[in-house]
């Protein structure tokens, strides 16, 4: 029976993907270009961690050798969410999404190159699954295929960042981690701002936000970056791998279901895409069950040899 506190450890890790599934949303909802909004996300996200750690007295130091490492990580997870909002702009927010779901696909065969072992046989069977989702989305909505592209594109450097904080975490605090890779990925965005501006905004850059702009601004490095990472964290000392990844891949179900309340007739895909989407959620919500599985299994063993 599961007490009160777990009850509400569940509904809150549900209310954090829910958080996360309308970043898409939130690229929609502001009016300025997708690397302005990266540079303006990570530089409220950096600011107000740097606040956090300020107030708390906090000690930040790390090595040299592995900042460097640190803020390089932050150069990826900007070219991830220029790309996810990018995607979103160019298709819409359902298309960005059922792009993104490919991600724990994308993890599940880069983790075994970075750990040196061989992919099994069942993951590259999964691989097919989501090829084979790809394609009946790429068949029935191919007036997309750039925004689906780029998602898969920012789905992938979104597994490259995840292997990599893997192994970041092991050494140091959460915290200290995003508030370096925040501040990689501002120094990176505005370090793209000029070629950005020369090759694909001739009429100049939107550097000054509306009101309504800043509020969506606050509330996506805020809410959706510095909140709902910090109590992701928190949960996952209480609540299983396994729930936790189980739970995440459920974001672009969410993200699509508020796009279509928010959006109406324009988020309104054929049935192909819906198809589609459910072929790759199905193959990503089938590779934590299995893994959950093969560990139980082994572990059964292991207590029959003892």
């Amino acid at each position: 029976m599961l007490s009160d506190k777990t009850v509400k450890d569940y509904l809150m890790l549900h209310f954090i993907v829910l958080i996360w599934g309308f970043t898409a949303i939130l690229g929609l909802l502001i009016s300025i270009a997708s690397l302005e909004i990266v540079f303006y996300r990570t530089l409220i996200a950096t600011v107000i961690l740097g606040l956090i750690f300020f107030w708390r007295k906090t000690p930040i130091h790390l090595p040299r050798k592995e900042l460097g490492k640190i803020i390089g990580t932050g150069f990826i997870i900007c070219l991830h969410w220029l790309l996810f909002f990018w995607a979103a702009r160019v298709s819409t927010a359902s298309v960005c999404l059922a792009g993104m779901a490919t991600t724990s696909l994308w993890t599940a065969f880069l983790e075994p190159i970075a750990n040196k072992r061989k992919v099994k046989a069942f993951e590259i069977f999964l691989g097919l699954l989501v090829i084979a989702g790809l394609y009946v989305i790429f068949r029935f909505e191919l007036d997309y295929w750039l925004g689906l592209v780029m998602a898969i594109g920012s789905a992938f450097l979104s597994a490259v960042f995840t292997v990599i904080n893997g192994r970041f975490a092991k050494r140091h605090n959460p915290y200290i981690l995003t508030f370096y890779e925040m501040f990689g990925a501002c120094v990176f965005a505005a370090m793209l701002l000029p070629v950005y501006g020369y090759f694909f905004a001739p009429e100049g850059l939107q550097l000054i936000p509306s009101a309504m702009d800043w509020f969506w601004l606050f509330l996506l490095g805020g809410v959706c970056t510095v909140y709902a990472f910090s109590v992701s964290v928190e949960l996952m000392r209480r609540i299983t791998a396994f729930a936790v990844n189980l739970t995440i891949n459920l974001e672009p179900v969410y993200g699509i279901i508020l796009a279509v309340l928010i959006f109406g007739e324009k988020e309104k895909m054929t049935g192909g895409f819906y198809l589609g989407t459910l072929i790759i959620l199905v193959s990503v919500l089938i590779y934590p069950v299995y893994n959950y599985y093969l560990r139980r299994k082994a572990k059964g063993n292991n207590l029959l040899r003892a």
